[in-house]
Formats: C-alpha cells, sequence, structure tokens
C-alpha cells in the first residue's frame, strides 16, 4: 500500500489556486490512501476543506486534528461534529474515538489528536503562551494552574484511549502505525535539528502518550510501532527502542508539502 504523509497543512492559510497544486503534488505521488497528522484548517472552515481535499485526490484520508483545528471552537464540539460527519463522508476517516484500522493482513492504523500535557520541559517558568488559550473556548479565561490541569487531563485522555486501542490491536497484527499531532516524546520534539527547549516542551510534548507507547512496546518486544506527528514544523526521526520509531514531519505556513511517502507491505 502506497500512502502519503502530510502533516500541519494549514488549508486556510491558502488560496483556492494554491490548494489545488497542493493537491495536485499529492496526486502526483499515487497514493492509495492519505494520512494527515493535524493542523488542518480551523474549526470554522474544517469540514469544507477536508472535503475539497478528498474529492480533489479521489483517495480515503486518515486523519486526526491538531490544535488548530479546534481554533474558535471547543474541543469536545469540534470532534463530536466532525465524528458524526465523517460517519457520512466515506472517504474521510478521523481516527480518534475510533478502533483500529486494517490497512493490510499484518499491519493496522490508529491514532488520537494528542495534546502538550505540560509535564515536560518547565511549564512553571516558561514565558511561553500560545493562541490556543485565546482562540479554543475550552482553555478562555483560564488562569495558568487551570490551564496545567487542562492540558493533563487532555493528554491522559490521549494515553488511555491509545494504549487501550495498542494493546487490542496488537493482539492480531504484528506492525501498528500510530497518528497523533503532538510528539509524545522530548527526543521526537525537533526545531532546527535539536530537540526543542524547556520552555516550548510543555506544550509540544506529550509525555502520557510517551509512556503508554514505551510500556507497550516493552511488553511486545516482536511487534513494530511507527509513529506519525508533527505539531513543530520541524522533521527528525528517532527511534526510541529496537521497535518504538517516531517521525516528525516538517511544515511550513502558507506551503505545505508532502511529508514523506511510505510503502506498507
Amino acid at each position: 500500500m502506497r500512502v502519503v504523509w502530510v502533516t500541519d497543512i494549514h488549508l486556510n492559510f491558502l488560496r483556492p489556486k494554491e490548494r489545488a497544486a497542493f493537491y495536485s503534488s499529492i496526486e502526483d505521488a499515487q497514493p492509495e490512501v492519505v494520512f494527515i497528522t493535524g493542523d488542518i484548517a480551523e474549526a470554522p472552515c474544517l469540514r469544507e476543506l477536508l472535503l475539497e481535499m478528498q474529492r480533489a485526490i479521489d483517495v480515503p484520508i486518515y486523519f486526526v486534528l491538531g490544535n488548530h483545528d479546534f481554533y474558535h471552537g471547543s474541543i469536545e464540539v469540534v470532534r463530536r461534529d466532525i465524528q458524526d460527519w465523517c460517519q457520512v463522508e466515506s472517504g474521510l476517516h478521523y481516527l480518534t474515538g475510533l478502533q483500529s484500522i486494517e490497512l493490510t493482513p499484518k499491519t493496522v492504523l490508529l491514532g488520537h489528536d494528542g495534546w502538550g500535557d505540560g509535564r515536560l520541559g518547565n511549564y512553571e517558568q516558561s514565558p511561553v503562551r500560545l493562541s490556543d488559550q485565546e482562540l479554543i473556548r475550552d482553555f478562555q479565561g483560564l488562569n495558568r494552574e487551570a490551564v496545567i490541569e487542562k492540558l493533563q487531563m487532555l493528554g491522559d485522555e490521549a494515553a488511555q484511549n491509545l494504549g487501550e486501542t495498542l494493546s487490542k490491536s496488537l493482539e492480531s497484527y504484528q506492525e501498528v502505525i500510530c497518528l497523533t499531532h503532538v510528539p509524545p516524546f522530548k527526543e521526537a520534539c525537533w526545531y532546527q535539528g535539536k530537540v526543542g527547549n524547556d520552555d516550548w516542551l510543555p506544550y509540544f510534548s506529550c509525555k502520557a502518550v510517551g509512556d503508554v507507547l514505551l510500556e507497550v512496546s516493552q511488553d511486545r518486544p516482536h511487534a513494530t510501532i511507527t509513529v506519525l506527528c508533527g505539531h513543530t514544523h520541524h522533521a527528525g526521526t528517532v527511534e526510541m527502542l529496537p521497535n518504538l520509531r517516531v517521525l516528525t514531519g516538517s511544515a511550513e505556513y502558507g506551503d505545505p508539502s508532502i511529508s514523506d511517502v511510505l510503502e506498507i507491505s
């Protein structure tokens, strides 16, 4: 199976002709399916642009959402809306809340949006404040203590969901591909070829998901888990264990591109 993977494509920053050119570049790679690891657009135009993309490339799209996809909306409402909508749009598959999907007889796909859970780096001393806290309703009006509680709750939710789905999937499959938006390890949080610093790590890594991935990988040494993520806009690959590899995709606002073309046997 030939897969095109893209991340942080921010389609709302593009004019129609620019979006069409991007879709054509995906078509030229001749994928059988497309993976997107979040930050597709923003909540008010998310469905419209996802549908435009799917119709343009005419292959199934499997995706998770990133923080920007919830801008001008709330996490619960956007997730529910997209889940309900994907039940009608057969070419679009939102992985958060779904069970795993068989890609080949030995490979399965699963995913969850994830979230920067504030557990890595130095949240207390960080001067960083993301636009999330202004533009996502769940964070509006929260003080610093309430923000970290919300971040950790979202990280724990992603970890629990992925842990359950991973364990069940590996009862039947040898290889897992996991899509998530936020890097699950400090080592996968790339910035200009280096690991992000302690100011940014609280928002750009999800320790809860990383802990689950390590635990499952150690319990199943003969299985292979490949994680695809984005969020940092800088590329890198890290092998956390012999059977656990994380690929972080690069991105640039206004100029989306293919992160990788994968062949799944």
